[in-house]
């Protein structure tokens, strides 16, 4: 197991975007559109292969998770999520809420309690994320996720469009909201972000969805 990281033992930073992990069914992505994206690690001092999937994924001697050929471990934290007495995920219904797995392995580099260059057969690590995050294990300031968005859903809160019915406007795809930016039917931090950077506009912090005008906002949002 890899060994968590107390924070003020971290002294060596990396420049890492605020990005999220694609799931399973997300598409296969290539190393050109990885190659000099903020999730390019090839030049990172502990990756010393120099492989830019290798900090991810691994083919042999992969970690038991439930995604695939996952190469690091995925944080044991408790997360306090989103929570509101109006909205698409009521205070008494987000109890108890904990980040799927999909999530998750954003959060293993991400909310700063495992340094990101303990994958493989690093136990120990030095290195944290620089700027605005890690962002903790505090995501109840954080856009709510792993909750599931279906018609259901849409039709009880008002305010949010069908995903089964709604185009994702997505760049290269003619598929809905479901199709395009859910996992399992739930919302994840890769709703919004492409870790591969296959479809994520150029500039963003790997958005899959330019937001200018709140437009990856209205995406699901029927105000």
């Amino acid at each position: 197991m890899k060994s968590m990281v107390n924070k003020s033992k971290m002294k060596k930073t990396v420049p890492v975007a605020m990005a999220a992990v694609w799931f399973v069914f997300s598409s296969v992505a290539v190393a050109g559109t990885i190659a000099g994206s903020a999730h390019d690690f090839r030049k990172q001092s502990a990756n010393e292969s120099g492989e830019i999937c290798q900090p991810c994924h691994t083919p042999h001697q992969t970690k038991m998770l439930p995604m695939p050929l996952w190469n690091n471990e995925l944080p044991t934290e408790t997360y306090s999520l989103y929570t509101t007495t109006a909205g698409p995920v009521p205070k008494k219904a987000n109890a108890g809420f904990q980040p799927n797995s999909s999530s998750k392995m954003c959060l293993s580099c991400h909310d700063g309690t495992i340094a990101p260059e303990t994958f493989g057969d690093v136990s120990e690590g030095s290195i944290c994320l620089q700027g605005d995050v890690p962002i903790g294990t505090g995501l109840d300031n954080d856009h709510p996720i792993s909750f599931v968005y279906d018609a259901a859903l849409s039709v009880s809160y008002g305010k949010l469009y069908d995903p089964s019915t709604k185009l994702s406007g997505v760049a290269g795809s003619k598929g809905t909201i479901k199709e395009d930016m859910l996992f399992q039917g739930k919302m994840e931090c890769s709703s919004c972000h492409d870790v591969h950077n296959t479809r994520a506009v150029a500039g963003t912090k790997l958005l899959l969805k330019d937001n200018a005008g709140s437009g990856l906002c209205l995406t699901c949002h029927d105000l």
